[in-house]
């Protein structure tokens, strides 16, 4: 098996400082974790590649499908135009038409945008009606990989389905499984799907107490989550996952 990356989900800019603190290689650096990830602020793109780590910029302008009005995906052109411009290594996107299918011409323009830095179809993959279909269009335009859960609610659901699309893409397209990734199955999901690279959000809760003082007032919507907490990458646990991915036992490295 060739050498294992581990590619941190972040929310924001300390995500991927502390991502990059505990050893990860790469972060895919979005904001609104909640909603699947969106685009991230500029300044998020700025600052996170200080720290040194490679980052994937996500575009995505907003929650609820992958099939965007003209407005909409001129916004995710410029937008990652910005970030390729502000050092983002790569970008992540997933444009699909009405009935699911991968959205050829605009993938094109944003492939063609990216230019030699990456690109990731993310896991509106999952939602294709025909995987086969999709990473054939995805191949043909050169994204650099997608990320999948197989087409199931996590990865450990959908292992048979990752390593098919491992086997399909056959060194065409890099495959990387992300959803439910965990520090306790990571690596048998790498050793049964033999793919190289896994996608993991590893997080840990923090106090801020300084909207403590009111607990009637929210500032987010109907499901109304604590206000003085949020989540930050979880340094230990990324480490801790970073050992055992580098763990030369047979089991993984079959």
């Amino acid at each position: 098996m060739d050498e294992i990356t581990l590619e941190i989900c972040c929310g924001s800019a300390g995500d991927a400082v502390e991502a990059k603190k505990a050893g990860a290689p790469r972060v895919e650096l979005c904001s609104a974790l909640f909603l699947g990830g969106l685009t991230p602020s500029i300044g998020e793109v700025l600052v996170a590649k200080k720290c040194g780590v490679s980052v994937m910029a996500m575009v995505r302008p907003r929650e609820g499908g992958f099939c965007y009005t003209d407005v909409e995906f001129e916004t995710m052109l410029a937008d990652a135009r910005a970030m390729l411009d502000a050092g983002a290594d790569g970008i992540v996107f997933g444009v699909l038409r009405p009935d699911g299918t991968v959205d050829e011409a605009r993938c094109r323009a944003l492939v063609e945008l990216a230019g030699e830095r990456e690109t990731v179809f993310h896991r509106a993959v999952d939602v294709t009606p025909d995987w086969r279909a999709a990473m054939d269009t995805l191949m043909e335009l050169g994204v650099t990989r997608i990320l999948t859960s197989g087409q199931q609610a996590s990865v450990p659901l959908g292992l048979e389905t990752v390593k098919a699309m491992r086997e399909y893409g056959a060194g065409r397209i890099q495959v990387m499984p992300g959803g439910g990734v965990k520090l306790r199955n990571a690596r048998e999901i790498l050793a049964y799907t033999g793919c190289s690279q896994v996608h993991a959000s590893l997080k840990k809760t923090c106090l801020d107490r300084s909207a403590a003082g009111n607990p009637d007032i929210h500032f987010g919507g109907a499901l109304y989550p604590p206000e003085d907490c949020y989540t930050l990458a979880d340094g230990e646990k990324i480490a801790a996952l970073l050992a055992r991915l580098g763990d030369e036992s047979p089991d993984l490295r079959q």
